[in-house]
């Protein structure tokens, strides 16, 4: 067919709509699925979203990964299994809960030894965390070199201030099913009572507890505020969110991609934290006009009263001496 002014135009104008296809266009070459237990409002949701856009568009639409929040795929422990075995491509999971598959996973919750954020970071990032991906590796999991923050926990009662160890005295608390909190909590005199998340409310309004332990944006969300108006800002737990990945959907992609997912992931996971450090900030002004009362008690005679009890001694037999040792390195000596 001879070319034309028309036909010309028309070609180009074929052309030209294709040049302006998003590279990404194509079809996937990696579709895989990332769970968690959260709210897709949460700051990890929101983060993972902009990272899994980005991975999208550097590597030209070859990786492709879907949010799965608010537990859609299934309980922690059932997507835990699935991560394991390919069903889930990636899960993040907080040190607690994958502790039952990595017992040393639950020594970033050690209480009263991380004094801010800064002495966090420095043991997670560091050696601690790098000994913990180790332990990760050997369970067929891949974990991403930076953790995601869950926050640091605080104490709230109904009619209790706490000040001191003596006030935690006889004090009736709801703890989750974590071994160090219902044995850091038996340690200062409480009384630790387990019960699950969905029946907390209910049990601080009738009585069943007194108190809760849980991070300020778990008392706002769930209305905990309306039964409990003292806050105790003790920072006693941290906890934080291992970003995991089936290992062999890891080793499927080629190195230059997985370097694209890691990079990230990683740059989510800093983007992540500062979200919840400046949230907490502005959530104990919050909680302050619905009713709440701040308290600041020291940290040194928990800490002190812990150590007396020989609970320290007794966790760094559990986690072994080199997990111990790099704990140390960076909160300094806790027996």
């Amino acid at each position: 067919m001879p070319i034309t002014r028309r036909t010309f135009t028309s070609a180009a104008a074929v052309a030209s709509s294709t040049v302006l296809l998003p590279r990404f266009a194509r079809a996937a070459d990696f579709n895989y699925k990332y769970a968690n237990n959260l709210p897709l409002s949460h700051p990890v949701n929101v983060r993972a979203k902009v990272a899994m856009d980005k991975i999208r568009e550097e590597t030209s639409g070859r990786v492709s990964i879907e949010i799965f929040p608010n537990s859609q795929l299934g309980s922690d422990s059932d997507v835990l299994s699935q991560v394991r075995s390919g069903g889930v491509d990636f899960f993040t999971l907080a040190g607690a809960l994958l502790a039952t598959l990595v017992p040393v996973a639950a020594i970033d919750g050690v209480p009263f030894v991380f004094k801010d954020y800064a002495a966090v970071w420095k043991a997670v990032d560091g050696n601690l965390g790098k000994l913990i991906r180790s332990e990760i590796a050997k369970v067929n999991l891949v974990a991403m070199d930076k953790q995601w923050d869950n926050g640091f926990h605080q104490i709230t009662t109904k009619s209790t201030e706490i000040n001191s160890p003596k006030d935690m005295k006889g004090l009736k608390i709801r703890t989750g099913a974590s071994a160090l909190q219902v044995q850091m909590c038996t340690a200062l005199g409480a009384s630790p009572t387990s019960i699950s998340f969905n029946e907390l409310y209910t049990a601080l309004q009738t009585g069943v507890v007194d108190a809760q332990l849980n991070a300020l944006v778990i008392v706002k969300n769930a209305k905990l505020y309306e039964v409990q108006k003292h806050c105790a800002l003790t920072n006693h737990m941290w906890s934080g969110f291992w970003f995991l990945a089936n290992k062999k959907s890891w080793e499927k992609m080629p190195e230059n991609i997985r370097a694209i997912v890691a990079s990230n992931l990683n740059a989510a996971a800093v983007a992540e934290r500062a979200d919840i450090e400046s949230s907490n900030r502005s959530l104990e002004a919050e909680l302050s006009t619905l009713g709440m009362k701040f308290a600041r008690p020291d940290p040194a005679p928990f800490r002190a009263q812990l150590a007396q009890a020989g609970f320290y001694r007794d966790w760094k037999a559990k986690f072994g001496a080199s997990a111990w040792e790099a704990l140390e390195a960076s909160v300094g000596n806790l027996a």
